[in-house]
């Protein structure tokens, strides 16, 4: 296992966002208003704000104050340093053994906070769960920014650019210099009283696969730190307008791909191990779109960035019309593919993948409602692949690649298909699970997925704050009320867990490390944000548009 390790210097300047004192007052409306919690209407960034309780009538200058008594701060937390709630009632008793947890995860480097750990149970030998992961850290992250401490997000952002720009080699290949590290470590050297940073671009991942979504991840938590505390100067470094171009440019260069999907190995997501999700996965496809709708935000129209932001357009387009038209499943798309033709070869092909209609698992037929759809968990030559993804079906909400009437059509679904997506705990990360002859050529007989447990159909906690902000954003978070309400019974008393194992989630994972931090931070978020909707603003991106093809839809849909 190779590994690297640098010393930083020692005077390195981090500075501290002050996030009380710099939000964007421009879009305030006159007054707070109630949040309108109709079915059929959802937020866009300004209702959003007019829900929010945060901010007081205008000034007779015509400028915004911000009502220091109802902003999450230092002197409105509770005795474990969390925050009150602004409706002016105590928050479930789990939220302050949450926040006490959730500080106890945090990992200093020379005396300043840079991450949290991935979990804290001691209860087995560590593995790589005593690492700062990038993904894991995002949902720590957001509870910060909501709670008014952006100091560990600034100081997380720059530690792992920092380490971008190291020499990444497995065995004798070395890495695109974009790339961003899946974890790292904070080494303490006792005798010589001096602390080294250890990072893990792939090299000891299972299956030596580097973290495709790492940088995706990078880009939106800065986008979100950006929007949380409105100091915009940290996004405008040279630094890290420089890592923003070099992550674009390994997605963004041009190769032999007919499609404008991302083309990945398994296991280079969340879902880290064989799972049959090579390809162009939903989970990827879903974190590109956003990040390249981020990235046009933070980028310089400078000279270096006028040129990629023309590059990231393009593909924008070209990206949100492939994923509308030909990763969206519906009833009656469902309907054409069953009677799809095959062999087709010209420009006017129905059947554009030569997907085989007896290769439709019989399950979907009876797991597709009347009224609903969702994004196809893979398209590609030849290939559909029908499984059910909760985090890329979620982030496509968020970042409106997803068009309204999809998104609707997305909790309709989760709505229709209860029991079987969230049933016990909160949520499943893959509906169905593998069995059988397909569990074992998919995941090469992997133990630790076997059906109904950890990536293949396992529940996973975290995504409950996924799961919250899409309704949010749907207008729907009558659906994350009840979700939280189901995790509330048992996530504590059961010390935390990383994932759930069975159909409907009913026991703790046969593996599954308690004291998971990232699912300790996802009931974090996902309370605070359906009390405060204004937070979603930070992780929402709202509709481009100029970016709308015609999209097939069910006859039977209604609206």
């Amino acid at each position: 296992m190779s590994t690297a390790s640098v010393d930083l210097a020692q005077n390195e300047s981090v500075k501290t966002g002050d996030c009380d004192n710099d939000f964007d007052f421009s879009k305030l409306p006159d007054k707070p208003r109630n949040l309108n919690m109709e079915r059929q209407r959802s937020f866009d960034e300004r209702s959003l704000v007019e829900a929010s309780p945060r901010y007081s009538p205008w000034a007779e200058n015509g400028q915004r104050h911000v009502d220091n008594e109802s902003v999450f701060s230092p002197s409105r937390r509770s005795s474990f340093n969390t925050p009150r709630s602004l409706y002016g009632f105590e928050p479930h008793p789990m939220f302050a053994e949450a926040w006490e947890s959730l500080r106890k995860t945090m990992v200093y480097f020379r005396g300043r906070p840079v991450g949290t750990i991935a979990a804290l149970d001691n209860s087995d030998e560590k593995l790589n769960y005593d690492q700062v992961f990038v993904r894991d850290f995002v949902p720590s992250a957001l509870a910060f920014l909501m709670n008014g401490e952006p100091e560990i997000v600034k100081n997380f952002l720059l530690k792992t650019l920092r380490l971008q720009s190291w020499e990444k080699k497995i065995d004798r290949f070395q890495l695109g210099e974009g790339v961003m590290p899946a974890s790292f470590k904070v080494l303490h050297d006792p005798v010589r009283n001096t602390e080294t940073l250890m990072a893990d671009f792939g090299e000891s991942a299972i299956g030596r696969v580097a973290p495709v979504d790492s940088g995706f991840w990078w880009i939106i938590l800065l986008r979100a730190y950006t929007k949380s505390t409105g100091d915009s100067s940290l996004a405008e470094t040279p630094e890290c307008q420089n890592g923003m171009r070099l992550i674009l440019a390994l997605c963004l260069s041009e190769g032999f791909d007919t499609f404008p999907t991302l083309l990945c190995a398994d296991g280079c997501s969340m879902i880290d191990r064989r799972m049959g999700v090579y390809g162009y996965p939903i989970e990827i496809q879903a974190l590109f779109f956003m990040a390249l709708r981020c990235a046009l935000v933070l980028l310089k129209q400078d000279a270096q960035g006028k040129d990629l932001i023309e590059r990231i357009t393009k593909r924008l387009h070209a990206l949100s019309f492939h994923m509308r038209s030909y990763f969206w499943l519906d009833l009656k798309q469902l309907n054409d593919i069953y009677r799809y033709k095959t062999e087709e070869y010209s420009h006017t092909a129905v059947n554009k993948f030569n997907v085989i209609p007896d290769s439709l698992p019989e399950w979907v037929f009876d797991f597709m409602p009347t009224f609903g759809g969702y994004f196809l968990g893979n398209v590609g030559p030849s290939n559909m692949d029908f499984r059910w993804f909760c985090l890329g079906n979620c982030i496509a909400i968020l970042s409106s690649l997803a068009t309204p009437e999809q998104s609707m059509a997305i909790m309709d679904l989760i709505e229709s298909r209860w029991e079987e997506l969230v049933g016990d705990m909160p949520v499943k990360v893959c509906y169905p699970a593998i069995e059988s002859h397909d569990w074992r050529i998919i995941t090469g007989c992997d133990p630790k997925n076997t059906r109904w447990s950890y990536h293949n159909g396992g529940s996973w906690p975290v995504l409950l704050w996924l799961l919250t902000a899409a309704c949010i954003k749907v207008g729907r978070p009558q659906i994350a009320r009840r979700a939280i309400e189901v995790a509330e019974l048992r996530l504590a008393k059961d010390g935390w867990p990383e994932y759930y194992d069975g159909k409907s989630g009913r026991y703790v994972g046969k593996q599954a490390r308690k004291h998971q931090t990232w699912s300790i931070a996802g009931y974090l978020v996902a309370k605070m944000m359906l009390e405060d909707p204004s937070h979603l603003g930070m992780i929402s991106l709202e509709e481009d548009r100029q970016m709308k093809p015609i999209v097939k839809r069910s006859s039977s849909w209604t609206f």
